[in-house]
């Protein structure tokens, strides 16, 4: 089974003589036709996907899992440093790498090895070690599934980020999270099926293009806003009467339907009419889905709303609005840690120069609001099938870099995780050598980890494709095999 794309067919555009000619008897219908439309009794109302392209969808197979929450985040964390325990490491700190005589990477000559400032613990049941960087969440290991051999092709952040959103290095192709909503559709069709929330200190480095829908139809593109920057534009003029906003949006809505029935097939229109529709309906969801007042005060709390920190403090927010929207039927949320911008020192975990008080500003950013969503989640029983991926762009090096405390850019070897539906609790599959510095056992790249993903929400990556420019296009390109060990 695949989703098949139609090529555009001729337009017709509705001209003056037409539009009155409808609009005459169009207005005493539209009350009636309104009425049946919501209650299903329309006769011949049209239920494919050129009608509604977000209505929901069957996957391939019964997924194990019926939405995602993407945490990203950027600026290429290191594995050393979080999740990858390395005793070696730490027994030949000071001493040169084996065998990489004045090894040169991204920027340049790297120095001795270098254990992390961190300690690492056991944790668990599952005694996985994780480090004190991220206490919260490291008490957490045995809700994840660790994918300790993830590589990358490159080692630049703006193509990085690039390939673990869209599959592929370059810009202009589609996100998972569009890929995704263009395969399943949303259940909820007053809020957008993919969203993306970006950090509170900004954007990431690719901006828009992490959440683009390349060129799917553009109702695939993720809408971008967060707790503390609503979506614009979104709110009705207050010198429109509601009466009046309504009685219009009826007839444009008849208008559009009848246009699009004399041209099926055209993804561009009916992607631009579904969006404005939804743009509608959003004026009364998207206000209640981002009113975060009405949450308990515990609730709040545990995400650290009332942190001192401003950054955590909006991170948290972020990260209790994508619970509020996934409780709501919101297919795909991204939620952004870090942003491409420079403030009090770099803003996100581009851990070069001064790593251990760079990411002893990050760490906890992202540690307790990430913790409590995962809490949050499982205590609401929206863990058992809801999908909560962590991933960065790549690693980091086992060395400092010469004449400073960071670590260089490494493609390598990292680590991702994943946690609820579908996957094995307090499990790690895959290795990097003794060092941290490059996958040795298991060795998985970014296509496998998407193949995964999209198993896990009942899609085929070889069979989710879309005729574009002579090609049947995926996500996954022409590689990637779902990591069935994984599986639960």
């Amino acid at each position: 089974m695949s989703f098949p794309h139609n090529a555009p067919l001729g337009r017709h555009l509705l001209d003056r003589r037409g539009f009155l000619s409808h609009m005459a008897t169009g207005v005493g219908g539209i009350a009636l036709s309104a009425l049946l439309a919501e209650q299903g009794l329309l006769a011949g109302e049209p239920t494919d996907a050129s009608k509604n392209p977000l209505a929901p969808k069957k996957p391939h197979f019964p997924g194990k899992a019926k939405r995602v929450i993407h945490i990203y985040c950027t600026g290429a964390v290191s594995h050393l440093d979080t999740w990858d325990y390395k005793p070696e490491l730490i027994k030949r700190h000071g001493q040169p790498m084996p065998g990489s005589d004045k090894l040169i990477t991204f920027q340049g000559e790297n120095g001795a090895l270098a254990k992390s400032p961190w300690e690492f613990k056991p944790r668990g049941q599952s005694g996985k070690y994780v480090s004190d960087l991220l206490p919260n969440l490291a008490e957490l290991a045995d809700e994840m599934c660790f994918f300790h051999s993830l590589t990358s092709k490159t080692n630049t952040h703006g193509p990085g980020e690039m390939f673990m959103s869209t599959g592929f290095t370059l810009e202009g192709f589609p996100s998972i999270g569009a890929w995704v909503s263009y395969a399943l559709g949303t259940d909820n069709q007053d809020l957008p099926a993919y969203v993306a929330i970006p950090d509170p200190r900004g954007d990431p480095q690719q901006g828009p293009a992490n959440w683009t829908n390349g060129f799917l139809p553009a109702v695939y593109q993720g809408t971008s806003f967060n707790a503390d920057r609503p979506i614009r534009h979104l709110a009705r003029p207050e010198k429109i009467n509601p009466d009046d906003d309504r009685a219009t949006r009826d007839l444009i809505r008849l208008i559009n339907d009848e246009h699009l029935a004399r041209n099926p097939g055209d993804t561009e229109l009916s992607a631009r009419i579904a969006a404005y529709e939804l743009a509608a309906r959003m004026q009364l969801s998207a206000p209640e889905v981002g009113d975060l007042s009405r949450e308990s005060a515990a609730v709040k709390s545990l995400y650290g709303l009332d942190d001192a920190n401003p950054i955590l403090a909006g991170f948290g927010r972020n990260c209790l609005l994508a619970r509020r929207l996934v409780e709501r039927g919101v297919r795909f949320v991204t939620v952004f840690n870090g942003a491409f911008a420079m403030g009090e020192g770099i803003l996100n975990w581009d851990g070069h120069r001064r790593i251990k008080s760079d990411y002893d500003r990050h760490g906890p950013i992202l540690d307790k609001p990430a913790a409590a969503l995962l809490i949050d989640l499982k205590n609401r029983g929206l863990l058992d099938d809801t999908l909560v991926v962590w991933s960065t762009e790549f690693g980091r090096m086992p060395t400092f870099q010469k004449g400073a405390q960071g670590r260089d850019h490494n493609p390598k070897g990292f680590t991702a995780w994943l946690a609820g539906a579908g996957v094995k609790r307090g499990f790690s599959f895959g290795a990097t050598d003794d060092f941290g510095y490059q996958a040795v056992e298991n060795v998985v790249d970014v296509h496998d980890f998407h193949a995964t993903i999209l198993h896990l929400l009942g899609l085929d990556h070889e069979a989710l494709t879309f005729y574009n420019n002579g090609a049947q296009r995926r996500l996954t390109d022409v590689h990637g095999h779902v990591v069935k060990d994984v599986l639960s």
